[in-house]
């Protein structure tokens, strides 16, 4: 997938890792700058493309910090050096290899270096105001980047298409998933595009309108 939004910015999907998971680039046409959401694995095709475009890795964004939208951090990091982003209260998952879930893939991978961002913080990046929206619930510091100017919401695994999160792993909870995205993302534009960390894309009016989970 290679989508325009809005006037500048264009959005390429790879789908990539043992569960084929959703990791996003998004770059500005003008000023050819760049952030990465979930580096799910270790990607030539992601990385080729980046460095084909002529791109410049400002930041890699983190929606939460299970195994298969982390663990291709390293890799990108040998290449860019760059900041990473994630939710304050996911600290702990991202650093243990259980609550991770990549012990039971026998991996045992962890990330510590992440700069961890308060509810509401919002980031410049690319020429983008990036807004970071906490939604504990999947996990406990899982959290969604929003860009109001641009009508995009980069979902991780808090809102799927006609879905929500599983809340059955560590630090999770459905209590809390169905709040969150009741008070944080529904209230969202309508037309607001949902980038999520599985599957097809969607919009805010149709989850409104059609996810069993949130009536």
């Amino acid at each position: 997938m290679n989508v325009q939004r809005g006037k500048y910015m264009r959005i390429k999907k790879f789908i990539i890792g043992m569960v084929s998971t959703n990791c996003y680039v998004v770059h500005n046409e003008v000023t050819k700058e760049c952030f990465v959401v979930d580096p799910a694995a270790e990607s030539e095709e992601l990385i080729h493309y980046i460095k084909k475009e002529g791109l410049q890795v400002k930041a890699v964004l983190l929606t939460h910090g299970h195994f298969d939208h982390i663990m291709g951090i390293d890799a990108l990091l040998r290449e860019f050096a760059v900041p990473v982003y994630a939710g304050e209260a996911e600290a702990g998952v991202l650093a243990d290899a259980g609550r991770n879930l990549s012990i039971a893939y026998g991996m045992e991978y962890t990330f510590s270096d992440a700069e961890y961002l308060q509810d509401n913080a919002v980031l410049e990046i690319a020429g983008y105001q990036i807004q970071m929206l906490s939604t504990p619930g999947h996990t406990a510091g899982g959290c969604c980047y929003y860009i109001a100017s641009e009508g995009v919401v980069f979902s991780g695994d808090t809102l799927f298409c006609g879905s929500i999160g599983r809340t059955d792993f560590p630090t999770g909870s459905m209590s809390q998933l169905v709040s969150s995205v009741k008070e944080k993302l529904l209230v969202l534009p309508g037309d607001t595009m949902v980038y999520p960390g599985h599957m097809e894309e969607t919009t805010i009016a149709f989850e409104k309108e059609n996810n069993p989970f949130l009536v």
